[in-house]
């Protein structure tokens, strides 16, 4: 069985495991009544549509 020679420092550790651990950015897409931008499947907050649709009354 393999065993390594020498400890690996932490540097190279930290390194290895931090490869994985990227945060992604949340996707955005555009209102097609006003053009905000906001989150997918969500209500726009600043008119108020979702699907084509005024879920929520705004002024």
């Amino acid at each position: 069985m393999a065993v390594p020679k020498q400890k690996k420092g932490r540097g190279a550790t930290h390194t290895r495991r931090s490869a994985n651990s990227k945060l992604a950015t949340p996707a955005r897409s555009t209102c097609p009544q006003c053009g905000a931008v906001k989150l997918p499947h969500h209500v726009c907050p600043n008119c108020g549509f979702y699907k084509d649709r005024e879920v929520i009354v705004t002024e």
